[in-house]
């Protein structure tokens, strides 16, 4: 039996220009059993996250043509936090127009919105912070506006993308006692480096439950306590090696530390 597949599109206008280039990529596979389904005129973050959720659950990928910055914003982070991918029809080409002819779209849904320099900045530090995600590009640490450092489930990710929507770049590098640190880092000034660190005992739950959330063992070593102090304190080692800030973000929420991040720099 054939695996059906959803394509899930939306639109803040009516999605026409996004289903007609989905039927036409899918023209060029054979034998595959796709439904689409459109959502338009959507307007509010909240109607976005919930049809993306459906989308994440039912492992397809949503195709868009979002021109309003915020739900534009909302839809690349929503993508980040599940997962999901999503596919820009319009950006690209908007791009594409403005660089080349030096002109700006209008500022409604249907056409194509104003899009400034601000804009501009945030999108491209979004972009730049998903590329680099997990250390995965070390060079990136050179033209980052900040590095945040930490162990296994320490929220870099997620603080990443929300200083990112601030018009920052960033890369997070994950820290573990066997990898030491790269050239690129012992290079970079302390201005620009964040150390996070956790309380060893309430990492310990939410590693838990992590692992109970994907259905795997909890007695391993990412889940033993000695081996989170050890981690924690080759953390801390390397940042007093570094002289970086560092911020213990047991109990704090993301916008709490981002906003002392933000204070530092």
């Amino acid at each position: 039996m054939e695996t059906s597949h959803l394509i899930t599109i939306c639109s803040d206008s009516l999605g026409d220009t996004a289903e007609a280039v989905v039927q036409a990529v899918i023209h060029q596979f054979e034998n595959q059993r796709v439904k689409i389904k459109r959502y338009g005129n959507i307007r509010h973050e909240d109607e976005l996250r919930k049809l993306l959720e459906e989308a994440a659950r039912h492992k397809g990928f949503v195709a868009y043509t979002l021109v309003q910055p915020e739900l534009r914003e909302v839809i690349r982070e929503e993508a980040v936090r599940l997962d999901l991918r999503i596919v820009d029809i319009m950006g690209p080409m908007m791009q594409a127009f403005i660089d080349t002819f030096d002109d700006s779209p209008r500022a409604r849904p249907g056409l194509l919105h104003q899009l400034n320099e601000n804009y501009f900045r945030r999108i491209e530090a979004i972009d730049f912070t998903v590329a680099s995600d997990g250390g995965r590009n070390l060079e990136a640490m050179f033209e980052a506006d900040i590095v945040v450092m930490g162990i296994s489930r320490t929220s870099k990710t997620p603080l990443s993308i929300f200083l990112a929507h601030r018009g920052k770049k960033v890369v997070n590098y994950p820290l573990v006692p066997e990898v030491g640190p790269p050239p690129h880092l012992l290079s970079l000034p302390s201005s620009r480096l964040i150390g996070l660190t956790m309380e060893p005992e309430h990492m310990l739950k939410i590693r838990s439950e992590r692992l109970k959330m994907l259905g795997l063992p909890l007695d391993t070593q990412y889940t033993s306590l000695a081996r989170i102090q050890e981690e924690t304190d080759y953390a801390l080692a390397l940042y007093s090696r570094l002289k970086c800030p560092v911020i213990d973000i047991t109990d704090k929420a993301i916008e709490e530390t981002a906003g002392i991040i933000m204070g530092y720099i």
